[in-house]
C-alpha cells in the first residue's frame, strides 16, 4: 500500500504504561522540528476529547483524522500507551501502513511495579504489554515490514547511540542537543501530572532510583501479571535495535 504524504508525516511512538515514553516525548519536543501530540488514542478514551494540534478529536477515527490533517501543514509525532483497547485503530488499515509506528519497551517486572504504586488497583489488561504487542502485530501485518522497536534501558544506559540508531530507522536527522532539557511540567501533562511527575524532574535520559520490581514476585497478583505479560514483551525484546 502506498504511503500519502500525510501519512509520511506521521510518526508514532506506542508504549505499555510507565516504559520511559514520557522522556522519549520530551526529547521529542525539544528537537521542535514537528508537532508533538501527547497520547491522543488514550486520551480519548480517558476523557472523551482530546487537542490535536488547532482540531478536538472525540473518537478515535476524529484523532486519526486530525493526526493526517495536521502532518499535511507540519510533521507529527505523538506517543500513546496501551492501557486502553483501540479497536478503530487496529481496523484502520491506512493508518496502519501509511503512518511510522515505533515501540519502546520495558521489563514487565520494573513497567508493572512502576504501575502499582500510582495505581494499586490495576487490572491484568491496562498493564498493556499485550496489546502493545497486538498494535506491533497489526502493523507488521500491514506494512510487511517488521517495526522499530527500542529497549528503554539501552536508551537509559546508552541515550547517544540509541536515539542515534532510532532517527536512522526512521529518517529523520539525529539532533544531539534534544537529549537534554530543561526539567519542568509541560502543559499538556497537567490533566495526568502524577503519571509524569518524574519526568517532569529529569534534564536526560536518566536512570532513577528502581522500584521495588523485585517484590512483584512475592505477590501472587503481580506474579501473575508479569507472567502473563512477559511472553509479549520478550516477542518485542527480540527485534528491538541492536545499540
Amino acid at each position: 500500500m502506498g504511503r500519502t504524504s500525510e501519512w509520511a508525516s506521521v510518526l508514532a511512538l506506542w508504549s505499555a504504561p510507565r516504559s520511559r515514553s514520557t522522556a522519549f516525548a520530551r526529547m521529542m519536543a525539544e528537537r521542535d522540528d514537528r508537532l508533538v501530540v501527547h497520547e491522543p488514542f488514550s486520551r480519548v478514551v480517558d476523557f472523551g476529547e482530546v487537542e490535536v494540534g488547532d482540531q478536538i478529536a472525540r473518537s478515535e477515527q476524529e484523532v486519526i483524522s486530525a493526526l493526517r490533517s495536521s502532518a499535511g501543514r507540519r510533521p507529527v509525532f505523538f506517543k500513546d500507551t496501551t492501557d486502553f483497547h483501540y479497536p478503530a485503530l487496529l481496523a484502520d488499515q491506512d493508518f496502519l501502513a501509511g503512518a511510522t509506528h515505533t515501540f519502546i519497551i520495558r521489563d514487565p517486572a520494573e513497567a508493572i511495579a512502576s504501575h502499582y504504586a500510582l495505581n494499586p488497583n490495576l487490572e491484568q489488561d491496562e498493564i498493556g504489554f499485550a496489546r502493545l504487542h497486538e498494535i506491533f502485530t497489526a502493523v507488521e501485518e500491514a506494512t510487511g515490514t517488521t517495526p522499530v522497536v527500542i529497549n528503554s534501558d539501552d536508551l537509559l544506559e546508552r541515550p547517544t547511540e540509541t536515539v542515534k540508531a532510532y532517527c536512522s530507522a526512521v529518517g529523520i536527522p539525529f539532533l544531539a542537543d534534544a537529549l537534554s532539557w530543561r526539567p519542568g511540567m509541560r502543559s499538556e501533562w497537567q490533566t495526568t501530572s502524577k503519571w509524569h511527575r518524574a519526568t517532569s524532574q529529569t534534564s536526560g535520559f536518566e536512570r532513577r532510583a528502581l522500584t521495588d520490581a523485585p517484590k512483584m514476585t512475592e505477590n501472587p497478583k503481580l506474579r501473575a501479571y508479569i507472567d502473563h505479560h512477559r511472553p509479549y514483551y520478550e516477542k518485542l525484546r527480540a527485534v528491538a535495535l541492536a545499540t
